[in-house]
């Protein structure tokens, strides 16, 4: 049994299911308390669950994160809420030099169950500081996971597997999918298994990797190729850190062609690793280099325009996709 949910929703449902169920879990944030959080994903939880549950914060990302670090070493489960993920650099030092490093030092005797929540990317005219894909800062570090779901189903069951993990796992949600992205959810326990990746789209001809926001327009993409007589497999990975190496190469073994698309800016964001790790272990299957379509090397801008100009979009991937195919 299912209903239908948007992506904000399914997060807010996520969070409240998981807080009935066990009453170690807590969120905690700015405005997340009586207000519902800047979004509205945590409306309702308050009223339900009181002050002890559903803490209001100072604006310090690094106290934020702090706090749920030592609640998460006497036994909790926190899920902390940055406003926005571009103000997670404020918190930067203890998710990747704290939270990161605890159950190594420990020697796996210490675990650090927390999770927290980032409301990411851009399209949103949201400007400089509003619009950021910072992904790429945490997959680098050892010790964390790194979720990115794409639908309103993934958002739910994502976060539920997020905050029953022993380990951090930053996980971010794009603003944009918030209202946007809406469909089936189920109304029972469902979790999505970190570290697996989903085919949306079965093809033969070129594998397209992607995740977040990113998805939409790469099977708009793909539908317009297959038009053309190009039959594009679309991966959404879901997870980041680890991602699912394996989904990749059984694609890569039919299509022996790799598009890769992310929000995020060119340089050293995942498509880098995903080339590299492709090329490293799988050189042999491909018939075309690697390709990546991203935002470019810039700052998001505050102009609407510009800030179109900038993001990836069907007509970019569109483009990347003949070349490849053509090559």
């Amino acid at each position: 049994m299912s209903k239908e949910l948007s992506y904000l929703e399914a997060i807010r449902e996520a969070l409240a299911e998981e807080m009935r169920r066990d009453p170690k879990v807590f969120v905690l944030g700015e405005d997340v308390g009586p207000y519902g959080g800047a979004f509205g994903a945590t409306q309702g939880l308050h009223e339900e669950f009181g002050d002890m549950r559903v803490l209001d914060t100072p604006i310090s990302e690094s106290a934020i994160v702090g706090i749920s670090i030592g609640a998460a070493l006497r036994g909790y489960r926190p899920v902390a809420e940055m406003q926005f993920a571009d103000f997670i650099s404020c918190g930067f030092d203890q998710i990747v030099n704290q939270a990161a490093t605890l159950r190594y030092r420990y020697g796996g005797r210490a675990s650090v169950p927390i999770v927290v929540r980032a409301p990411s990317g851009g399209n949103v005219g949201g400007g400089l500081y509003h619009s950021q894909n910072p992904e790429a800062w945490f997959i680098h570090r050892p010790g964390l996971k790194v979720v990115a779901p794409s639908t309103a189903y993934d958002a739910k069951g994502l976060l539920k597997a997020a905050i029953r993990d022993d380990n951090p796992v930053v996980y971010f949600e794009h603003k944009y999918l918030y209202r946007r992205a809406k469909g089936p959810v189920p109304a029972g326990d469902e979790v999505v298994p970190l570290g697996v990746a989903a085919t949306r789209r079965e093809g033969d001809d070129v594998t397209l990797v992607t995740y977040g926001a990113m998805v939409t327009p790469s099977l708009e993409a793909a539908d317009r190729l297959s038009k053309e007589g190009v039959e594009v497999e679309v991966i959404d990975l879901r997870t980041l850190l680890p991602f699912d190496k394996e989904a990749i190469f059984r694609s890569l073994e039919k299509t022996s062609r790799v598009l890769i698309v992310h929000e995020d800016v060119k340089t050293l964001g995942i498509g880098a690793e995903l080339s590299a790790v492709i090329m490293e272990e799988r050189f042999d299957r491909l018939d075309a280099p690697v390709m990546r379509v991203t935002s470019p090397d810039t700052h998001p801008p505050f102009s609407h325009v510009l800030e179109a100009f900038n993001l990836p979009n069907t007509d970019k991937i569109t483009d990347a996709l003949r070349r490849l195919a053509a090559y």
